[in-house]
């Protein structure tokens, strides 16, 4: 029943009129385990959370025109998406090796991200905020990390933004991050917008052109760009300089996951040929927390890196 409510809803999310978004209400819709966000009235993404999940979402992702962006799988089957990585599901935000828990690769059980609380949900014109408090609880039950969220949706007149600005905080114990590739801010894309068998592209700030050329390597912001029904559309990770270890690394694939990973450091410089990795190890003793701030950009038509660096100076700007 739940897959058959999310297709009928992408279905109808597909039927709607493209409407510019440079003036715009933007709203929300609770559910059961379910929050949709709307612009103008039509669905543009649903925060998701509850038991079968190993961590909150957001699922599925379109851009204005109706475009979907993320991966189907594993909450929908749809025929020709791959089967793999169970645990890339939409966007999410998560890591491995933190006491060494692997909340990353987890899909069930423990360790888990639990939803605790919805702490505010603003409606209003032209920007909508939807605040969350998470616990990240241990494979023996016992909650390392408090994770509050605050998401900022920002339409604009070619796609629409959204701000994270996500603090983990330890709660009853030191915290340690181990320094590994899997994490952290995260999406799973839909396959015609991949470089591996799909269409799409990456571009970012350093001039990097392919998922090759970006992956394990610092930058500012990458893009991942394409074509689908003959719409151009794609998806932007930036990544705010009062972030931690600013700017972050990149665990971009070419094969449809896309994250930025800014704890993965010595994993990274090892992957990229460097003979003398260093790690950040990033530890958080109890009460201490870290900031992790990223704008995800959903957009409809093309992009050049002009066009992103400046949407990157202004969010540079942001406070």
């Amino acid at each position: 029943m739940k897959q058959a409510l999310i297709l009928i809803a992408s279905i109808l999310i597909l039927t709607v009129l493209s409407i510019p978004f440079a003036e715009a209400d933007v709203a929300f819709v609770p559910g059961d385990g379910t929050i949709d966000v709307t612009i103008n009235g039509s669905p543009v993404t649903t925060y998701r959370y509850g038991p079968d999940l190993a961590k909150p979402i957001l699922y599925p992702v379109f851009t204005p025109q109706g475009v979907r962006v993320t991966r189907a799988w594993p909450l929908e089957e749809v025929e020709g998406e791959s089967t793999d990585h169970p645990h890339h599901t939409g966007m999410f935000f998560t890591v491995d090796e933190v006491n060494g828990n692997r909340f990353w690769g987890n899909t069930k059980g423990l360790p888990h991200i639990r939803h605790v609380e919805t702490s505010a949900m603003k409606a209003g014109k032209n920007k909508g905020v939807l605040s969350v408090v998470h616990q990240w609880i241990g494979a023996v039950g016992t909650t390392l990390l408090e994770e509050r969220r605050i998401m900022t949706f920002i339409p604009g007149a070619d796609g629409y933004a959204v701000d994270f600005n996500i603090t983990l905080t330890a709660v009853d114990t030191t915290v340690v991050f181990g320094d590994t590739k899997e994490g952290m801010f995260a999406i799973r894309v839909a396959p015609w917008l991949r470089e591996q068998d799909g269409n799409g592209h990456y571009y970012s700030a350093r001039g990097g052109t392919s998922a090759a050329e970006i992956w394990g390597r610092r930058s500012e912001w990458v893009a991942l760009e394409g074509a689908k029904d003959g719409c151009i559309a794609g998806v932007a990770i930036l990544n705010h300089p009062s972030s931690i270890n600013y700017p972050t690394y990149w665990h971009a694939r070419n094969y449809g996951l896309f994250s930025a990973n800014p704890l993965g450091q010595a994993a990274f410089q090892n992957g990229t040929g460097n003979d003398n990795p260093v790690p950040f190890n990033l530890t958080l003793d109890k009460g201490e927390s870290a900031l992790f701030r990223f704008m995800l950009i959903i957009y409809d038509g093309p992009k050049t890196p002009e066009d992103m660096g400046k949407r990157f100076s202004d969010y540079r700007n942001r406070q």
